[in-house]
Formats: C-alpha cells, structure tokens, sequence
C-alpha cells in the first residue's frame, strides 16, 4: 500500500512540554522512518507488534499497531499467527495479553472485511454477491472478467460455500473450464472422489457430465470458469451437495 503515515500525536500530547521529542516522535520515527520504502508499511506493522509483544509491552502503543496492521491488510488469520509464533520467543503470558487486544481490535471483522483481505490475495475482482446464489450452498460472489471472444467470469466462495451438483449440456463442444486463482477448493464428478483445488489447478469439465465444485470448510477459494463455446448449450442445475457428503471431504 502508498498510503503515508502522518503523526501527531507528539505534538498534540507533548509538543509545548518536549518539543524535541515530539519532532523526533512525528517527524524521524514516523515521518521518516515510517514512510522509508525500503519495506512496506504492512511489514513495518508486523514487525513492530512483534517488537513491542516480545519487550511485554501491553499498552495503547501495540493496541495502536495491531490496529494498523490490520489497516494495512494483516488479516485476524494472520495476527492470530504472529502473536502465536512470537509466543514461543517472546513467552506465553506476553502472548495472552496481546491476544486480548488484537481479539478487541478484530472484534468488528465482518463476512465483509475478510472479503477484502481475501480481495487482496486474488488478482481478479471477487465482484458482488451472485445471482445464481440459489443453486448455491452458502455464500458466492461473481464477476465477469471478459465479455469479449470467451466469456470468462471469476466465481469466489466464502468458506463451506459449494454450488449444486449441475450439468453443462451440449450437442457437440460445450462444457467448462476451472482455473483456480485463491484458496483451496473441491471439484467431483458424479460416481467419482472429490479432488481438491489450490492456486494454479486447471479443471477440465466436459459436456454433459454431472459436477460440483466450491470451497474447502476453512478457505475462501476462487476461480476462473471458462464457458466452453458449444451446439445448443445448457445448465441444468441438479440437488445440493449434501452437508453430510461435504463433511466427509475432510
């Protein structure tokens, strides 16, 4: 991100009693040092709360810098791993006490803000909630990204989201391709196991042939769905993919 750190706060608080301090605090150490593009800021926000988790430093200070971690796209999955990962360097009592700051900081994430950080990951736009939802399990969003020679749209699901089981019909040609983008995901054929999907899989679906596809139970997951140009194309939309089915995937 570009955005550039402004500070203040030495002024406003001390500016008249340490004025020194209050230029070095807002001028050197954010002014300066902060908007160094050696690094970038998310980087600088990570490594600061870990900086101030490992001196047990449990104030507004790192309240201040996990808030801005979070600002800079350090999503709560990520906080949650940097706090747990500097606890066994820095101690455990120190990691249950930022804990509860980062969980009071996080508190207001929302299906919404986990859309943008997962929005972050993905080069495409995960696009507005989808109007084919009903032959959906859960939440999915879609966006089309090509209108011109190919149809091409990004289909995203929130995490458990699958679609029903369905089939692109076609008297000759027909049928879809998947090219995954972010997260981790399932393709099944009917009669066949489920295959998981991560960034770079290619899926093949041919014409005619009974599917469904979405994502892992603990990941957003996206993809490209490519419509295959075929003779009296069709999608016929079949039963959901049952819970129990689903959790057997793992």
């Amino acid at each position: 991100m570009n955005t550039k750190i402004v500070q203040t706060a030495g002024r406003d608080q001390l500016g008249s009693f340490a004025p020194d301090f209050a230029h070095f605090n807002d001028d050197i150490l954010f002014g300066e040092n902060w908007n160094n593009t050696d690094i970038s800021l998310r980087t600088r926000c990570i490594i600061t709360v870990v900086a101030l988790m490992a001196q047990g430093v449990t104030d507004n200070s790192i309240r201040y810098h996990i808030r801005n971690a979070k600002d800079h796209g350090v999503s709560r999955k990520e906080m949650a791993a940097i706090i747990t990962h500097t606890a066994f360097y820095a101690g455990w009592p120190h990691a249950w006490a930022v804990f509860g700051i980062a969980k009071e900081v996080y508190a207001d994430s929302t299906a919404a803000s986990d859309k943008d950080s997962f929005q972050n990951e993905i080069m495409f736009p995960v696009g507005e909630p989808n109007p084919y939802g009903k032959y959906f399990v859960g939440q999915s969003y879609l966006a089309q990204v090509s209108s011109e020679q190919i149809p091409i749209f990004n289909v995203t699901f929130e995490p458990g989201c699958r679609n029903n089981w369905h089939i692109h019909h076609a008297k000759s040609g027909g049928g879809q391709m998947l090219i995954c983008i972010g997260g981790n995901g399932y393709y099944q054929e009917w009669g066949k196991d489920a295959r998981k999907l991560s960034p770079g899989d290619i899926v093949n679906i041919p014409a005619n042939v009974k599917h469904w596809h979405g994502a892992a139970s603990d990941s957003w997951f996206a993809h490209l769905a490519v419509e295959i140009q075929g003779e009296d194309s069709s999608t016929e939309w079949c039963e959901a993919v049952s819970d129990a089915d689903y959790r057997s995937l793992g």
